[in-house]
């Protein structure tokens, strides 16, 4: 067994799935990084009239991102080139998870997705992942029963996006297996008799997020409390990995995770919804809920286990002055707690890429694009300005001082973030202010057409070997029908969403170009 691996081994009982685990015995990668500079030219192009600063900020990004690039040091049990998190030397789950979403647009240029190999790669027989693997060693930063050990559970969705993007059921057929035998772990290992999610501020990933019953440690205690937000990753999961299995031909696994899902479906809204509030909050050991309202809540619309009228209730809160409706959304805690700061001080009102991302995620699902379109300017405008005084991206932001153009409070907003924050002058901008986004495994893209600057991307990958040019020219107001062109190589079904009625249009190209 490798050098790297903890000296409990020998206690532990197998999960079976591991021996499917292709990256515990990968060859390592040795091939030459790209540069940005000789990237450059291969990239996705964005073009929006009359908003030069936003593209500047997207080429930056990038250009720190290629930064960032690493090969695996030998004797790491790392197999894959991977671009680091940005933070202190190591690989974290949760960070690359996010990263990577940003990163599929370069994909052509170099297979940012690969980041998630030296996780797999790193599986303990008994499906257990760690976290955070130093980058230098190849070792587990924390042991497996501590808290803050791993999670939160999000690599199968950060799989499924790549997958919406390129269409690659290979990959898929791979990574399957080190996912479905995590899950597993994560089910008999950080839960509570009845099937609901335990986690710590540092395994959720809200390191100072005020949740937990007084006297109990933020940061590193479970407080043996519910917790809202890994119970809705768990969650999650399971949707994703029911639908890769049924896509695998998979079959035997779906009983069982649909068994989970259900199971977690109801308790959840059961034990953590506030009819009163109508919102979803963590369960306190005593039975209480800690009436904490934090972003982790809003997991509930991407896990889709909200009704329809819950909803509406839950995302009224956004909307909320008194809740997240702040002049820089979405804050990670309600702007009525005592602990919120509107300088941010990280998990207290901080204003963070990688949730905002899940937010808007979450309102497609529940076809909230026209919120979700303005959530995102108000975002990424807030990132630009503060890109414009200080030339780079911050680690988080904070939720007022918007005309200052200020990073977060203090040093805890790290410069040159690219890590997760290259989620909002990338993906965010392409996603939900463009609006364009893709499903290659059905040859199909939806374009919600919100701005009326003429705008749109050129070299936009889709697919295996798609390269498209999609462009949308000036609009004298938001009902007016766009004038869209679409240049494609490959057979792609375009739906054009647009105006306050939400109209549609779709149309196909079947070779090289189309225009409306």
């Amino acid at each position: 067994m490798p050098a790297f691996r903890q000296n409990d081994e020998l206690t532990l009982a197998p999960e079976a799935l591991v021996k499917e685990n292709v990256f515990l015995t990968k060859t390592p990668d040795t091939d030459a990084l790209p540069t940005f500079e000789a990237s450059k030219n291969k990239l996705p192009i964005p073009l929006w009239d009359g908003h030069e600063a936003f593209i500047d900020c997207y080429w930056k990004t990038w250009q720190l991102a290629f930064g960032n690039l690493r090969n695996p040091l030998p004797g790491t049990g790392f197999v894959s080139s991977f671009i680091d998190t940005a933070f202190n030397g190591c690989l974290f789950m949760w960070d690359s998870s996010f990263i990577l979403m940003f990163g599929k647009y370069a994909d052509r240029i170099f297979n940012f997705q690969k980041t998630l190999d030296n996780f797999y790669s790193h599986q303990h027989k008994d499906g257990f992942i760690c976290r955070e693997i130093d980058e230098a060693t190849g070792t587990d930063r924390f042991t497996r029963y501590d808290p803050s050990a791993t999670g939160p559970d999000i690599m199968a969705w950060c799989e499924w996006e790549y997958f919406l993007n390129f269409g690659d059921k290979d990959r898929l057929s791979k990574v399957f297996p080190p996912l479905m035998a995590y899950h597993r772990w994560m089910a008999a290992n950080h839960t509570w008799p009845d099937g609901t999610y335990f986690s710590s501020g540092w395994g959720c990933g809200m390191d100072n997020s005020p949740r937990l019953m007084p006297g109990t440690s933020v940061s590193f205690s479970h407080g043996h409390m519910i917790w809202v937000d890994a119970c809705l990753q768990a969650l999650l999961s399971c949707n994703i990995l029911i639908e890769m299995a049924a896509l695998l031909g998979r079959t035997e696994f779906i009983e069982e995770l649909k068994t989970e899902r259900n199971h977690l479906n109801a308790v959840i809204n059961e034990k953590l919804w506030d009819d009163k509030t109508g919102f979803y909050y963590d369960l306190w050991k005593n039975g209480e809920h800690n009436m904490v309202r934090h972003v982790g809540a809003f997991w509930a619309l991407i896990a889709q286990c909200v009704s329809k009228d819950r909803a509406k209730r839950l995302i009224a809160h956004l909307e909320d002055e008194r809740g997240f409706k702040t002049p820089h959304r979405v804050p990670t805690l309600a702007c009525d707690h005592p602990a919120y700061d509107k300088r941010g001080n990280y998990w207290c009102g901080s204003v963070w890429s990688p949730t905002n991302y899940m937010v808007l995620k979450g309102l497609d699902k529940y076809g909230e694009y026209s919120l979700s379109h303005q959530i995102a300017l108000e975002h990424l405008d807030a990132v630009v300005r503060v890109f414009q005084e200080h030339g780079t991206v911050f680690e988080n932001y904070a939720p007022e001082f918007i005309n200052d153009a200020r990073p977060a409070k203090g040093n805890i907003a790290r410069p040159d973030f690219v890590g997760w924050t290259g989620l909002s002058p990338i993906s965010i901008l392409f996603e939900h202010v463009f609006g364009i986004k893709p499903n290659a495994a059905e040859h199909k893209i939806v374009w919600d057409v919100n701005l009326t600057e003429r705008h749109g991307i050129e070299k936009y990958p889709f697919g295996t070997d798609g390269e498209l040019t999609l462009m949308c020219e000036t609009r004298g107001d938001q009902n007016e029908k766009p004038q869209i062109t679409l240049l494609s190589n490959v057979p792609v079904e375009l739906e054009v969403i647009w105006g306050t009625e939400k109209n549609k249009h779709t149309f196909l190209i079947s070779r090289t170009s189309s225009s409306k």
